[in-house]
């Protein structure tokens, strides 16, 4: 890659559309670890089963949520969002949408005792849906997603990657 590291550690920070299906390839090949891992100042989450990735973020809005600001910010993170799902299409066909609001009440019941299994149980305090692909042969899926924390917090483009199983319990929360 051609972009520079940044305080992300020891990943670069991509700088365009190919380095961000770069890193994602990248993480694709990546074991998932036994045990729940942050790396890369933050960059990257690992958990038995998953990887969470952030491909791009914006600035953050400690200093107020103006229009002129945000505006142009969620325009910049969607138009990438729409590249890298363009090329991760135009590679393994259309994806499906994951409804993520529903993970959102798992464990609430005071009979359920589950939690919402990862990545969802992040994701899904960040964003609605997600856009998933399954990789053929790998037993993975691959989804994206824009997401943003609170109003102050910087706007998101997220890469998911998750074992199939995870996937088939979301379609029952559906």
């Amino acid at each position: 890659m051609t972009s520079e590291t940044s305080d992300r550690g020891s990943l670069p920070t991509p700088t365009t559309t190919a380095e961000r299906v770069a890193l994602v390839d990248h993480v694709l090949a990546l074991p998932f670890p036994q045990g729940d891992e942050v790396e890369d100042s933050g960059v990257r989450s690992s958990g038995p089963g998953h990887h969470l990735l952030i491909l791009r973020a914006s600035e953050d809005f400690w200093d107020g949520r103006h229009e002129e600001t945000a505006e142009p910010a969620e325009e910049e993170i969607e138009a990438e969002f729409s590249a890298v799902a363009t090329v991760l299409t135009d590679r393994w066909g259309d994806p499906e949408t994951v409804d993520l609001w529903p993970w959102l009440t798992v464990g609430e019941d005071a009979e359920d005792s589950l939690a919402a299994p990862e990545p969802f149980g992040q994701l899904c305090n960040l964003a609605g849906s997600m856009q998933i692909w399954r990789i053929p042969g790998t037993g993975r899926w691959l989804g994206l997603t824009v997401g943003q924390a609170d109003p102050e917090f910087p706007i998101w483009l997220l890469a998911a990657v998750g074992e199939n199983g995870v996937l088939e319990d979301s379609g029952r929360r559906r």
